[in-house]
């Protein structure tokens, strides 16, 4: 059995900070750290801990999944391909098929 990592953490190349994104309660969120060079370790360290997730939308997860980037990657291997899918889609969209949007596919990753 794959243990996959329950967040991902990606560092801009120009160190001007970190996103890191996880997947919380049927949501995936993600948070911004920002890194300074001027900060010292313990300022930095506060910095890190009063970020807020939040939570990326619909059109956030398309943008992603379009690009291909290494988050959707990360989410098709985590989430499987069909909940992946299914966190692109329009909650009203959902709505208007019937399909209710807390409702897991029982068959994914």
């Amino acid at each position: 059995m794959v243990i996959m990592p329950m967040t991902l953490r990606l560092e801009a190349a120009d160190d001007s900070g970190v996103e890191e994104y996880r997947v919380y309660e049927d949501s995936v969120e993600v948070r911004r750290l920002r890194c300074g060079e001027e900060q010292d370790d313990l300022e930095l360290a506060r910095e890190q801990v009063s970020d807020e997730w939040r939570r990326l939308s619909h059109e956030d997860l398309t943008a992603h999944v379009k690009k291909n980037t290494v988050v959707a990657q990360w989410l098709k291997h985590r989430l499987g391909w069909r909940r992946l899918l299914r966190a692109c889609t329009d909650p009203q969209t959902l709505q208007e098929f019937g399909i209710p949007d807390n409702s897991l596919d029982r068959y994914a990753a």
